[in-house]
């Protein structure tokens, strides 16, 4: 399994629908940044502000990272990880 480390903060967690079908969210703000080594498999796209990624129970989520899109993608290219 392979791994990156990065400096993260949650913003958004989606835990699922109500029966009504509207999403259930849960938003964050003014959390702390920590380092966080993240294994690879998890992550499902990356933009300029969020990464997402899986969790337990189904859930998704939003963490804001510091850095920049072009920095993430020259450390999973480097590692033979980018397409």
């Amino acid at each position: 399994m392979k791994f990156i480390s990065l400096v993260v903060r949650p913003a958004i967690t989606f835990h699922g629908y109500t029966p009504d079908n509207q999403e259930i969210i849960e938003e964050f703000s003014d959390q702390p940044f920590a380092e966080k080594l993240i294994a690879v498999d998890r992550i499902q796209s990356v933009t300029e502000q969020y990464i997402l990624v899986t969790s337990s129970h189904d859930r998704v989520m939003y963490w804001e990272y510091e850095g920049t899109l072009s920095e993430i993608i020259g450390r999973l290219d480097q590692a033979n990880l980018v397409v």
